[in-house]
């Protein structure tokens, strides 16, 4: 399989450095957990106001 896959790379122009870097890319940013708990709360009421009455 792996080899289809660097067949392929070659094939539609990916290079191996660019294949590395979305590997790093990938290991950087998929550790951090999503918080899907925050966005049932609609974007209106997550603002902080903007005019504060005094």
């Amino acid at each position: 399989m792996k080899r289809l896959q660097q067949w392929f790379d070659l094939i539609a122009g990916i290079s191996h450095d660019e294949q590395a870097r979305l590997e790093r890319a990938h290991a950087i940013f998929s550790t951090r957990p999503t918080d899907v708990e925050a966005l049932k709360t609609p974007a209106c009421w997550r603002r902080r106001a903007r005019i504060v009455r005094t």
